[in-house]
């Protein structure tokens, strides 16, 4: 089975362009216009063991947050195209990543309903290499609508505003790459319900 995407966007903001191979090797190709945006998806990317190329051109001169979430958007519906019905899946995922002084904690759960928890704390610094740093928890809230999943993260402890970023993105690829490992003990899809 493959599972894998191309999904585009195009809006009078931004014009979009995600492809995805969930089963891939960590290989990415990433322009965003913001710096620290690329920096975060490839290091999702390498951490999730998915294949991910982006480009996104976007009014970056007005502002980075119509880019942050069309492109959060349209990744959500990259993963939801390539896990289709997501037969034999763990379904649950997660994932403790300490960086230095931070600790992040990530649990999520493919339940094709969106809730999204946020508890990143206090970001001290307003902008990280051109990422607003209150547009990752919008990244993450527009990820798991479009990818319809559970999704709670909480920053334990930390200050760097660098290091709780990356944590959270790492915690979130890390727990979204348990849960979509195929088991095979697993037998159609992980629900009494039947669907996902």
């Amino acid at each position: 089975m493959s599972r894998q995407a191309k999904v585009s966007r195009k809006t009078g903001e931004t014009d979009v362009h995600v492809e995805l191979n969930i089963d891939g090797a960590g290989k990415f190709d990433i322009k965003t216009g913001i710096g620290f945006l690329d920096h975060m998806l490839e290091l999702f990317t390498r951490h999730g063991l998915f294949d991910i190329r982006v480009a996104c051109t976007g009014d970056l001169h007005v502002d980075a947050h119509h880019s942050v979430e069309d492109i959060a958007i349209t990744l959500g519906e990259a993963f939801k195209q390539a896990a289709g019905d997501k037969q034999g899946v763990v379904r649950y995922g997660s994932a403790y990543i300490p960086m230095d002084e931070t600790l992040v904690r990530c649990a999520l759960d493919l339940s094709g309903r969106p809730y999204f928890v946020p508890n990143l704390g206090e970001l001290r610094r307003e902008v990280v290499g051109g990422l607003p740093t209150e547009m990752v928890e919008h990244f993450f809230r527009s990820l798991s609508t479009h990818f319809p999943m559970n999704l709670h993260i909480d920053v334990i402890r930390g200050h760097d505003t660098h290091h709780i970023v990356e944590g959270v993105f790492k915690s979130v690829t890390r727990a979204l790459r348990t849960a979509l490992t195929v088991d095979p003990r697993q037998q159609g899809v992980p629900s009494t319900k039947g669907v996902l």
